[in-house]
């Protein structure tokens, strides 16, 4: 589409979480961090939690790859799952074989057992659930049964959860609450700041492959800050819309009209008051082709 046009190598702003593209600001570098520490400290369960698109995910494939050798990981990215599939699925994410109409007590026995084998071979295993807010209450205290599992000074697993702020109000009903006080550390994600919105826009177009320095006019990644409110999944729509609105009048860098072109398209942006000249460029806007749905 627009590719060859600013000299990208590929997409500087896709939806898909990339780590390649990780920009590492002080919130996000600093939870990686507790992480890291907590889990070589031995925590049973972490649990981080964020507003929806504000990098949850990416957080989490960044722990999966620096974790270290020493760590044997299992990855479940949708636990909507019963507490018996949620076994499965971890047996399966560890390698382990199992057999179909296998009771829970075998089941739950053979994990035991590969949990001994791999604390033996001088591993921890990690079991790390992304979208965790949507875990059945069942399956939550089916996860905090799992951790029973230990030696005398060690557990044989240590779970981080990663959830939208519903996972904060599920683990506090009563039900949970021996699961609840289990959780030694709570890291919580928080959108850009103005100046870091900047870096981040900045950095990805750079790692994309473009250097024109800068492709987006101050005043347009301003007001792509204003719109997003320093969430990077509506900063990436916003600029990749920005970006298809200069490409399609043959114009070479983002300006505020191209970024308002992208705000008229995009439902979840945030409309802030205008001055006089961004009223125009709203109004230049409007033939911008938007795919919302027309009013009945």
């Amino acid at each position: 589409m627009y590719l060859e046009h600013f000299g990208f190598r590929e997409y500087p702003f896709s939806l898909t979480p990339d780590t390649e593209y990780f920009y590492g600001n002080s919130c996000h570098s600093d939870v990686l961090n507790v992480l890291q520490v907590a889990l070589r400290s031995g925590e049973g369960f972490i649990a981080v939690t964020s507003e929806v698109g504000l990098g949850k995910t990416l957080v989490c494939r960044l722990l999966l790859r620096e974790i270290g050798e020493e760590f044997t990981t299992a990855y479940i990215p949708d636990p909507l799952l019963s507490p018996r599939a949620l076994r499965i699925a971890l047996a399966e994410e560890l390698g382990v074989p199992i057999q179909e109409g296998w009771t829970e007590d075998q089941l739950m026995r053979r994990i035991q057992k590969h949990l001994i084998k791999e604390f033996a071979d001088g591993h921890r295993v990690v079991l790390l659930l992304d979208e965790a807010h949507q875990l059945p209450p069942q399956t939550l205290e089916s996860v905090r049964l799992l951790t029973n599992l230990e030696t005398e000074k060690f557990k044989l697993l240590q779970v981080v959860m990663f959830g939208q702020p519903e996972l904060d109000r599920r683990l506090a009903h009563p039900s949970l609450r021996q699961l609840r006080q289990r959780i030694g550390f709570r890291c919580t994600l928080s959108p850009l700041d103005r100046n870091a919105t900047a870096i981040y826009v900045a950095h990805r177009v750079s790692i994309a492959g473009c250097r024109t320095d800068p492709l987006f006019a101050p005043a347009a990644v301003n007001a792509v800050y204003e719109a997003s409110g320093g969430t990077p999944r509506l900063i990436n729509m916003l600029c990749h819309k920005a970006l298809m609105a200069a490409f399609g009048r043959g114009e070479y860098g983002v300006n505020l009209m191209h970024v308002h072109r992208a705000i008229a398209d995009t439902t979840h942006a945030v409309v802030q008051p205008m001055n006089s000249w961004e009223r125009f460029a709203r109004w230049f806007a409007r033939p911008f082709v938007s795919n919302r749905r027309p009013a009945a």
